[in-house]
């Protein structure tokens, strides 16, 4: 999986970063400069500049991790090389929104693919790992910072317009990576404190045919044990389980939480399937 996302991140960097004179962030960034300036290629470079990063974050990452690094960084400096070589042209008579778009599209899900499977393609990542255990910094401003001094740089053989449409194709980037690490589905965790969590409870698993857990809790002012209701639900139940809450106690608290993933034995988020009759 880590070589299809490379493969697809490649692919968008030939075909449509570097044929329609767009940038990128980080160490990719650095290597589409390069190529202008001085005519390097970026399937070279990109080993080249990894090269001193993962020395000096060797030991800052776990063996599992560096093992993925260098293999993330070895597999997409051959994709890069690989669609130079086997070039496939995608038509979209220079227009630069399309193409920021489509490079958005296939660096996000190519990326999004090597973190979903605990890859990662080395540069500015390892960077972030290491002011994060070093620092404190979070990873997310790091790269952040990096990715606005790569694409700042630039500017140098770049004009405003096409740095416009970088920024698009960053922001779809950015999306797309979240939507596949944080999985194809969102759901709602939902909390329920009243004085009728048996009743409520017992709604929720006859009428909505979903899972309830009670939780057990104590009031910090009147300091009273409680039990809370918690379940897990498709979005679009949520307005019939505040129904159903409002029926047996109209002023019950209710906390709801956005919910990424959820596995477990016994579990699935699919809708449960209504009998006919």
């Amino acid at each position: 999986m880590i070589t299809l996302g490379c493969a697809l991140y490649g692919l968008g960097l030939v075909s449509i970063n570097i044929a329609n004179n767009l940038a990128e962030g980080g160490v990719t960034g650095i290597t589409l400069i390069l190529r202008y300036w001085l005519h390097i290629n970026p399937a070279f470079s990109t080993i080249a500049i990894n090269i001193p990063l993962i020395a000096i974050g060797y030991r800052f990452l776990g063996k599992k991790a560096l093992v993925y690094t260098i293999y993330g960084t070895l597999a997409l400096s051959f994709w890069i090389w690989f669609w130079q070589k086997v070039y496939i042209p995608i038509n979209i008579h220079h227009d630069l929104f399309i193409a920021g778009i489509l490079a958005g599209i296939f660096g996000g899900v190519g990326s999004g693919i090597v973190y979903k499977f605990g890859g990662t393609t080395g540069g500015t990542d390892v960077v972030a790992r290491i002011l994060e255990k070093q620092q404190g910094i979070q990873m997310g401003k790091t790269l952040l910072a990096l990715d606005a001094i790569v694409l700042t740089l630039s500017l140098s053989y770049l004009d405003l317009r096409q740095m416009m449409y970088t920024l698009l194709a960053s922001f779809v980037f950015s999306q797309l990576v979240n939507f596949i690490q944080d999985g194809a589905y969102a759901a709602r965790g939902v909390i329920v404190i009243s004085n009728s969590p048996e009743k409520i409870a017992d709604a929720i698993m006859d009428e909505l045919e979903r899972g309830v857990s009670y939780l057990k809790g104590e009031g910090a002012f009147l300091e009273t044990d409680f039990k809370a209701v918690y379940c897990v639900i498709s979005p679009r139940e949520l307005t019939a389980l505040k129904r159903i809450v409002e029926r047996y106690d109209p002023k019950a608290f209710i906390s709801v939480l956005d919910v990424t993933e959820a596995v477990g034995e016994g579990f699935t988020y699919d809708r449960p399937k209504k009998k006919f009759l």
